[in-house]
């Protein structure tokens, strides 16, 4: 535990020497000073603009968000691009491209199969002939306009983006990096983890005043990463399940087991957030409507983790009942009472893909 408590003591000096001249903003900085909850642009801004972008990242940290968030998924020639997942054929144009449509595959992720286009089967460079669109245009049809005229950014492309806007912005933009699949990339012999390592270690970013947090569903590689990495690590997980290399080990522990006052104290032995899904702090009813929040966030307070929930979007299709402004999924809602609702939990952090909205709630909130 002492690295890990290093890094939480250390987490609020800024890289000056690397990112450039940042202040002393409370708005902006990582520790004690640092105004709460900390905001985590989701896939970036990704309410505004196809996710995974380097736009759809720089306009959160220009809406003022503290971290951004590209998920990790590993080429053929295994470098480390942002992709929410390695199928890509909802994500970018591939599938109207001729040239790529022998890719086209059925592939066993996570114990499920899954038909598409994946990263592991194109090169970067091939990646970077394909454009981002939109993944749920049905919701965000405004976003479809900016559809085609963004790459796919690499994990290196990202940490530039943040350094870069690091200097303009004059407040440190960290990054939050998910790795996504980890055992099905090792199960290829594509591991992430050791490209993270190294692309941290290469940006001088593996230390313990980084602006680094590093995520994933399952245990095993943040066990393994805990042992590797001095920057701060988040244990993501789900209201159902379990992690997905319990279950290909046949250990029966749930997300709901992690969870737990006990599961929530093994957490602490190796990372210093936990990420859960709404519901696990504020479930719903079968309605959709709020119930009374659980026990959670002060029950991960008392084990020593900081608290960051996902993802509060604006439309009415991912709101609660509560707050829904009509039956219309596409229509924004009163996103600023639920956040109102789960910052009075008392969380330490928020992944949102509306930047803004969330920066706009933190700073009225009661």
């Amino acid at each position: 535990m002492g690295k890990r408590l290093a890094a939480l003591a250390l987490s609020g000096i800024a890289l000056v020497a690397m990112v450039g001249p940042a202040t002393a903003d409370p708005q902006a900085q990582g520790g004690g000073e640092q105004a709460k909850p900390l905001i985590f642009g989701h896939r970036g801004a990704s309410g505004y603009r196809p996710e995974h972008t380097l736009a759809s990242y720089e306009l959160a940290a220009r809406m003022g968000a503290d971290y951004i968030e590209p998920d990790l998924v590993s080429t053929k020639d295994g470098v480390l691009v942002a992709r929410h997942e390695n199928e890509i054929g909802g994500t970018t144009d591939v599938a109207a491209r001729p040239e790529f449509a022998g890719r086209k595959t059925t592939k066993n992720i996570d114990g499920a199969p899954l038909t598409g286009w994946f990263t592991e089967d194109f090169t970067l460079a091939e990646l970077k002939t394909l454009r981002a669109t939109e993944r749920i245009p049905d919701i965000r049809q405004r976003n479809t306009i900016y559809n085609k005229r963004f790459e796919v950014p690499t994990f290196q492309e990202v940490i530039e983006l943040s350094r870069r806007l690091s200097w303009e912005l004059h407040r440190e933009i960290g990054i939050a990096p998910e790795t996504k699949h980890p055992t099905y990339f090792q199960s290829i012999g594509k591991a992430l983890e050791p490209g993270v390592v190294r692309t941290l270690d290469r940006n001088g970013l593996n230390h313990p005043r980084a602006k680094v947090v590093v995520q994933s569903f399952e245990v095993g590689n943040l066990v393994s990463l805990n042992r590797q990495l001095r920057v701060q690590l988040v244990q993501l997980t789900s209201a159902t399940g379990a992690p997905y290399d319990f279950v290909v080990k046949g250990d029966p522990r749930t997300y709901a087991d992690i969870v737990s006052p006990a599961g929530l104290r093994d957490v602490a032995k190796y990372a210093d957030w936990l990420g859960p899904e709404k519901a696990q702090i504020i479930p719903r009813d079968a309605a959709g409507f709020l119930k009374a929040p659980t026990s959670l966030v002060a029950d991960a307070h008392k084990a020593g983790l900081k608290v960051v929930p996902y993802t509060f979007r604006n439309e009415n299709s991912f709101l609660p009942a509560d707050f829904r402004s009509s039956a219309v999924a596409a229509e924004y809602g009163n996103a600023f009472g639920e956040f109102e609702k789960f910052f009075a939990t008392g969380v330490d952090g928020v992944f949102t893909d509306n930047t803004d909205t969330a920066v706009e709630a933190r700073k009225n909130r009661r």
